[in-house]
């Protein structure tokens, strides 16, 4: 009788640790077939990060003389980026389709018509900034950017990290930032 039981819990014993030993080894292939995923992944985000700095590049770099006298969000005329605590507000002003000075600024070509504002999540910030066409920077490859004036005051240190991460992600696409205000 007590070799019975002997056989018998170390068959149970036996049985357990192989079942242990088969969910470990499921485990461990799971964890690896995650780190392939995440490496593709990152792959897949460092090939479309670089694509997005060669559209840029198309761009010319910033000439501050042209800006340096640009006080008023409104007069600014490369990209300008508001700043939230959930989203970002994106205004470009697009190129005039026509050359000539005749009519400009009249009821026939209105700068207004020209202005398009979108709004974008932190995380669409870079596709949306490669997306910009070429003749919406006249100064160069500079954006503007401002802290929301329409955010609450407790959401205000929300609001700066939000800033900070913008101004990192535009310099890793090679994006010139004018903070505004000046600091």
């Amino acid at each position: 009788m007590i070799l019975r039981t002997r056989v018998l819990s170390s068959t149970v014993f036996l049985v357990f640790t192989f079942s242990a030993c088969h969910r470990e080894e499921q485990a461990v292939v799971k964890v690896e077939k995650d780190a392939v995923r995440a490496e593709h992944q990152a792959q897949a985000k460092a090939t479309e990060r670089d694509q997005e700095r060669a559209e840029l590049d198309q761009i010319p770099l910033p000439t501050k003389s042209l800006y340096i006298d640009i006080h008023d969000p409104a007069e600014w005329a490369n990209p300008f980026l508001s700043v939230g605590a959930d989203t970002v507000s994106l205004r470009i002003v697009m190129a005039d389709a026509n050359p000539t000075p005749e009519g400009e600024g009249s009821m026939l070509r209105p700068a207004a018509a020209r202005r398009q504002e979108l709004l974008l999540r932190l995380s669409s910030l870079d596709s949306a900034v490669a997306a910009i066409p070429a003749g919406a920077w006249p100064y160069g490859r500079v954006i503007a950017v401002a802290e929301s004036s329409s955010a609450a005051p407790g959401d205000r240190p929300k609001v700066r990290r939000n800033v900070e991460a913008v101004i990192r992600q535009l310099n890793d696409l090679g994006v010139v930032v004018e903070e505004w205000p000046a600091r």
